[in-house]
């Protein structure tokens, strides 16, 4: 099957400009053969009998005018269509004439208190001369009357048959004056339109008393002559004849359907507006102008989209159809400032039907949904290369940059923007379906980073790519936030994967350094404590000299970083503290140890404080073990147990034992007492971080 974006076969050019057609067909209701037939019969008879009526007004002269061409301008652009400015088109004068049929000369004088015959009727009508509509109507009526009195032995049925064939065919004339003008009104003075439309009222006038008074004639039936309904039909044709004119050629990078969308949408507007704006301050109320050319223009425009919905439409035109469909057209043409008013009760509903419409927004979404998803798989491959080719990162503001997560959010961001330019309702249902690609991508990402981390340690740019990937991570974050947060599950499942590469990012960064800490940890096991001082200032000073490298980080992600160096000197000390193989058996040596673990954690909190660690939660780790191996009270040891189990939950019966080690001078049954206030338990807990989970002991 053919898509729509090859175009649709069998469009032909319509002649014509931006103003209605000047060219209309003649109506088939009675043939111009006929008339000409019939005038020429009646141009031999004798006059018309006449009627006790007035003489005809003489008539005026009329001249001819020029007909104004218009020329048509392509949409410079499909969202600002309706809303930039753009050149009026010129308008045809209301005290011009603008389409007389024939010039008209002047008229000769009447004979005194009798209508005009057949022949002059004839002649008036074809210089259009539209005043012979009132003799003529006259003459229809003596006719009547003469066929009512046949049944009386007046005039014969041939008589009446013949005079009847004269009296249509001078109507089939009338009739094509008047709906000739009224084809292309917007280029007919508006005295001459009035005229036109003053018979047109006439005649329905006439049409509903013929249907009140219908009895047996001798006369065959011309009554009602629905002349209104023959122009709702010429402003069907207009509309269609509009609307399905080739569009003009556009900017490139347009498709036919584009094409298309915009010529029928700027066409069907500013055509409305001057029907609004000249037509409707002269037409008759009754006539509902407004309302029969909209819903012309309205079942030709559903016509066309319904036909070219029927095509294997590409992604793109699927899109622009529901864009056409369920934004702009009931927005920026239905309602727009001119038409509004007008428009609010004739009741146009939509351009297609509701179960086409869901059916195209599926496919729409199941179109965008699988370009997002590939767009991002394309972002994270290029990403990724440039790692592996040892690419370095962007520097901004100081810090290693990667356009990933913006190329991401964007991505994400144009397809909900696109549903939403066709309903909001879509643009919900997107969201959702976005959100779970983001995640997906998110795992993608990570698993991407993991890999690197594992395969690429020794290229130059190895840590700048981990940095910028780290800080990758807040353009991420506060993007979603901001804008994606839906439910109080979704910021756990879409920050997860963040949560994980910063934190394997930063355990990459932190490695060498931890395993340059590691035999300085070990010298708290092999020397005495008062040595303990100088090799935990060896420590902060070799911590010191490698934060440097972390500059390049964001600042919430370097303090990130600086927590986590804050809690391994912590863990190490617990663990060499647990580890230690001495026991103290007087109160003299526990409060000596205990100054000692005092003057080191105070040390380790000043250093990282300084260095800006939020790590507020370690403060009490390492005083309040000193305090416990300083107190000698089994009740005040207990207390202090309780608070610190308190403060960190994770501090198990385990660790409290390996502290409790240290105290010598502690009976078996103190040991288990004190032990057993950790049995007691505390209620449900606040979230808390990890600290005594990350040390064995035992």
């Amino acid at each position: 099957m053919m898509t729509f974006c090859q175009g649709l076969p069998g469009q032909q050019p319509v002649p014509g400009t931006l103003d209605f057609p000047r060219n209309p067909q003649k109506l088939p209701s009675t043939s111009e053969a006929e008339s000409e037939a019939s005038m020429s019969e009646a141009s031999s008879e004798d006059p018309v009998p006449s009627l006790e009526a007035e003489v005809a007004p003489d008539r005026d002269k009329e001249e001819a005018g020029k007909k104004k061409k218009k020329k048509t301008k392509g949409l410079a652009n499909m969202f600002s269509v309706f809303t930039k400015g753009r050149k009026k088109k010129p308008q045809p004068s209301s005290a011009e004439p603008q389409a007389v049929l024939h010039p008209e000369p002047e008229s000769g004088p009447r004979l005194g208190g009798r209508l005009p015959t057949v022949e002059e009727l004839k002649a008036d009508l074809e210089c259009g001369r539209l005043e012979a509509a009132r003799p003529l109507l006259a003459l229809e009526r003596e006719l009547q009357a003469a066929a009512a009195a046949a049944a009386a032995g007046g005039t014969s049925q041939e008589e009446l048959v013949r005079r009847q064939s004269k009296v249509e065919a001078l109507y089939a004339l009338l009739r094509d004056q008047v709906l000739g003008l009224l084809r292309r009104p917007l280029e007919t003075a508006p005295e001459r339109l009035r005229q036109a439309l003053a018979v047109l009222a006439e005649q329905e006038r006439e049409d509903r008393q013929a249907a009140a008074a219908a009895g047996p004639s001798a006369l065959a039936t011309t009554r009602p002559r629905r002349w209104l309904q023959l122009w709702r039909r010429d402003v069907a044709q207009t509309a269609e004849e509009r609307l399905g004119r080739p569009p003009a050629e556009g900017a490139e990078g347009r498709s036919e359907a584009e094409r298309i969308f915009l010529h029928m949408g700027r066409t069907m507007k500013e055509d409305l507006e001057a029907v609004v704006e000249r037509l409707k301050p002269l037409f008759p109320a009754e006539f509902g102008v407004v309302a029969a050319y909209a819903e012309s223009y309205h079942q030709s425009f559903a016509a066309q989209l319904e036909a070219m919905a029927q095509f294997e439409l590409c992604q793109r035109d699927t899109y622009m159809l529901l864009v056409w469909v369920q934004n702009f057209y009931p927005n920026e043409i239905i309602n727009s400032p001119k038409l509004a008013r007008d428009l609010q009760g004739v009741g146009l509903g939509s351009l297609l039907p509701s179960r086409q419409i869901r059916l195209l927004e599926a496919t729409f979404l199941s179109n965008e949904v699988a370009s997002v998803k590939e767009m991002m798989a394309r972002a994270l491959d290029l990403e990724s290369k440039r790692w592996a080719q040892d690419v370095a990162p962007q520097r901004l503001d100081g810090h290693c940059h990667s356009e990933l997560a913006i190329d991401i959010i964007q991505i994400i961001s144009q397809g909900q923007a696109k549903a939403e330019e066709i309903t909001l309702d879509l643009g919900m249902q997107i969201k959702h379906m976005l959100l779970v690609e983001l995640v997906v991508f998110l795992r993608s990402y990570q698993r991407a980073f993991d890999e690197f981390l594992e395969r690429c340690r020794l290229l130059r740019n190895y840590r700048a790519n981990v940095i910028a990937n780290i800080n990758n991570c807040l353009s991420f974050r506060t993007s979603m936030e901001q804008k994606w947060q839906t439910s109080q599950d979704l910021p756990r499942h879409l920050l997860g994967p963040l949560s994980e590469l910063k934190s394997h990012g930063f355990d990459n960064l932190l490695q060498n350094l931890f395993e340059d800490l590691k035999p300085l940890f070990k010298r708290f096991t092999q020397t005495r404590w008062a040595a303990a001082r100088q090799t935990l200032e060896e420590i902060i000073a070799t911590v010191g000299e490698r934060l440097p490298e972390f500059l390049e980080l964001h600042d919430c992600f370097r303090e990130e970083l600086m927590e986590a160096v804050h809690l391994h000197l912590v863990k190490e000390y617990i663990i060499r503290l647990s580890k230690r193989r001495v026991v103290l058996k007087t109160a003299e040596q526990q409060e000596e140890l205990a100054g000692h673990i005092q003057a080191n954690a105070k040390l380790i909190q000043q250093f990282c404080i300084q260095n800006g660690s939020p790590a507020t939660w370690l403060h009490h780790a390492l005083p309040t073990l000193a305090e416990i191996i300083r107190l000698q009270d089994p009740s005040a040891i207990k207390l202090e147990v309780a608070t610190y189990a308190t403060s960190y939950p994770d501090f198990s019966k385990g660790h409290l034992g390996a502290i409790l080690a240290i105290k010598g001078n502690l009976s078996s049954s103190e040991f288990k007492s004190i032990r057993s206030i950790l049995d007691i338990d505390t209620g449900a807990r606040e979230p808390f971080k990890s600290l005594f989970s990350l040390i064995k002991v035992g």
